[in-house]
């Protein structure tokens, strides 16, 4: 990988461009949805990045115009869980110590999250040590609607947000600008997507001697002025909402408060998975209480492998990718049908461990 020389163009392009280790996601098409190969080639990309000392940082970015990354390659899943296949258990392995690695990578790590970013777009941009947003930035953790939860260390994310901010969009799948983003902790500087070429050619420029701080006075630099995202506008009847610890009680609280953002709310957890729901709930209140990523991260696996087992996540793909119907038929099919014990299952240990 010599300077300003990319990869032969797959689904992954890795280059290095003056200081820059840039890793891009190329799948336009799939509005760069994430695979195994990718995952592994990403390793591999860290790995060489790590060792070569002419690279001083990374650049995360997407391909295309629309996004960043649009999630896993929830297609590939579904196909395997339908046939009990073990892609699951394989890829969320492999995707998680990425996340992990990331999160603690020895260089300043810069992810551009302009357009889309979901799922495990999130995974690999929302633990970088820089974390970019722009006026176009579409931030979501939808997994409820698919019979999962906020994976690839979501929780710890979320759990993370100032007050509830976390639990209303871990439970309602809903999305956030850029600056609802950066208000919940889930980026750091605000950019204008104009700005980005000059910043970008900024960051390659940089010298040997360039750390974290340095590369965060770079981006600072080309910051937008402040501004207050819409959802971080409702505030006060978010955490008001969403601070109990079970979600017939939040359902309850919204639909005792009534008003337009509480129905909207309400309309958007509606159509959602009940298992998804309480399972996320959980996990989310879990991480409050974590040390670490990591900890999250391999709750989150033995969850996931649980996932996988249901019927609701298949239900859920085919409903809302593969027939597109958006008519779900969850098992079971409301919250009152959720017991401690279904739940439980989704925690239990499993003669399996991450390794990070």
């Amino acid at each position: 990988m010599s300077s300003d020389v990319t990869t032969e163009a797959g689904d992954l392009i890795v280059a290095r461009e003056g200081a820059a280790g840039v890793i891009r996601l190329n799948r336009p098409k799939a509005l760069n949805a994430l695979t195994l190969e990718m995952t592994r080639e990403i390793a591999t990309a860290l790995d060489a990045f790590e060792k070569d000392p002419k690279v001083v940082l990374i650049i995360l970015e997407g391909a295309g115009e629309r996004g960043l990354c649009a999630g896993g390659d929830i297609r590939g899943l579904y196909e395997s869980a339908k046939v009990k296949g073990d892609l699951g258990k394989i890829f969320w392995r492999e995707e998680y110590i990425v996340n992990a690695r990331i999160a603690k990578f020895p260089k300043p790590y810069v992810a551009y999250m302009d357009g889309f970013v979901m799922g495990g777009g999130v995974g690999l941009a929302g633990h970088a040590s820089h974390r970019i947003v722009t006026e176009k930035t579409r931030m979501a953790m939808p997994e409820v609607g698919l019979g999962f939860f906020p994976d690839v260390g979501g929780t710890w994310l979320l759990s993370r947000a100032p007050g509830e901010l976390g639990t209303y969009f871990g439970l309602t799948g809903l999305t956030a600008n850029g600056a609802d983003a950066l208000a919940a902790h889930m980026a750091d500087v605000l950019i204008d997507t104009v700005n980005w070429p000059a910043l970008r050619e900024a960051l390659t420029k940089l010298s040997a001697g360039a750390d974290a701080a340095s590369v965060m006075t770079t981006l600072k630099k080309f910051a937008a002025p402040e501004q207050t995202g819409p959802v971080t506008e409702q505030r006060t009847l978010i955490d008001r909402a969403f601070a109990h610890d079970s979600v017939e009680e939040i359902v309850a609280a919204l639909e005792r408060d009534g008003s337009e953002l509480a129905l909207a709310t309400l309309k958007a957890m509606s159509d959602k998975s009940p298992r998804g729901l309480k399972v996320t709930l959980k996990l989310l209140r879990l991480a409050r209480a974590s040390k670490s990523l990591e900890e999250c991260l391999s709750r989150e696996y033995l969850a996931a492998l649980e996932v996988f087992d249901s019927a609701d996540f298949v239900e859920g793909v085919r409903a809302a990718i593969i027939d597109k119907d958006r008519n779900p038929k969850w098992q079971p099919p409301d919250l009152k049908g959720v017991t401690p014990e279904i739940v439980a299952r989704y925690l239990a240990p499993r003669d399996v461990a991450l390794t990070f």
